[in-house]
């Protein structure tokens, strides 16, 4: 087991910075970034005990209780950022020993394990009894089921003189506290928040007795390994492009696959064209090549969805 002066040093080899509150970490890392505080050719990570303009995607809030990990990760890149880099992080995210042994002993109960829902989650829905339902395509099941949302992925480009120099990597991860979301701050989608602690909380007895959850310093560690470990799995795949091999890119495919929230679920994603609402029903069948989402119709035509409002309907 690391001890904490091996979590410190290697979080210290990471340029770490910790303070007790913060408009944004994202904005923060980003501002020192290009104001040149900070050197863009290495590595820097901020986190903070609470944000007071806590942001996620699409410019929405991110509720910012004490107790959580509000983290921000800089990282230089030398090629262009896809839509695969936040599903890579996710899938790295959500092999962090402490998720890993989560999941163990919620498949252990029949429960459902945290996974990564496209395309910048981690969490889950709640039932496995919403995949048998979801097999029947009946338009009179139209129920929403929401998505118990554990994480969120913000990845922001960072550019000086108008080229892009690397990435900010913003992760919100609710640990002791999950804020309680109304109709106006979950702004529509629908989720719930969902924190570690709960989900401790929802182990037998005596299996949650004889575990117990990190402490934010340990918790700060798996996620920079994490992420560090998603930007080269990320690096390996933009090398290997160009060269037409797929080693790199299938493995990917395969574990993203066993992790994936919404695999075989029945999903209403809605769309806006031209400030028109577009409305997609299907089956949820994996990701491309791309990142993008593969969503089998009632009449067996399969759409590739870039973005979109994604509702499990049952």
């Amino acid at each position: 087991m690391p001890t904490l002066t091996s979590f410190s040093s290697h979080l210290s080899d990471l340029n770490h910075r910790h303070v007790a509150s913060s408009a944004s970490t994202n904005s923060e890392l980003i501002a020192a970034l290009q104001d040149g505080s900070l050197d863009i050719a290495a590595v820097h990570v901020l986190t903070a005990e609470t944000q007071s303009a806590g942001r996620g995607q699409h410019g929405r809030s991110w509720q910012s209780p004490r107790g959580n990990v509000y983290l921000s990760l800089y990282h230089p890149v030398h090629m262009p950022v896809s839509g695969l880099l936040s599903l890579i992080i996710g899938l790295e995210l959500a092999k962090m020993p402490v998720i890993q042994t989560l999941n163990e002993q919620l498949l252990a109960q029949g429960l459902t394990p945290i996974g990564v829902k496209w395309a910048n989650d981690l969490g889950f829905y709640p039932s496995q009894d919403v995949k048998r339902a979801s097999l029947d395509s009946g338009e009179a099941h139209q129920q929403t089921l929401p998505f118990q949302k554990l994480a969120g992925i913000l990845i922001e480009p960072v550019t000086k003189s108008g080229k892009l120099v690397g990435v900010v990597l913003g992760i919100g991860l609710n640990v002791q506290a999950a804020p309680k979301l109304t109709a106006q701050t979950s702004e529509g989608m629908s989720y719930q928040a969902i924190s570690l602690q709960d989900i401790h909380g929802l182990l037998h007895p005596e299996v949650a007795a004889a575990t117990s959850l990190p402490d934010l310093q340990t918790l700060y560690q798996q996620m920079t390994t994490a992420l560090m470990a998603a930007m080269t799995r990320f690096e390996h795949l933009s090398i290997e492009k160009p060269t037409g091999h797929t080693y790199y890119l299938d493995g990917f495919l395969q574990q993203f696959a066993a992790m994936d929230a919404l695999s075989g679920l029945r999903l209403r994603v809605t769309q806006d064209y031209n400030n028109k609402k577009q409305v997609i029903t299907g089956l949820a069948c994996g990701v491309d090549t791309h990142g993008c989402l593969q969503l089998q119709q009632d009449n067996g035509k399969i759409s590739t969805l870039f973005t979109g409002r994604i509702d499990v309907i049952y």
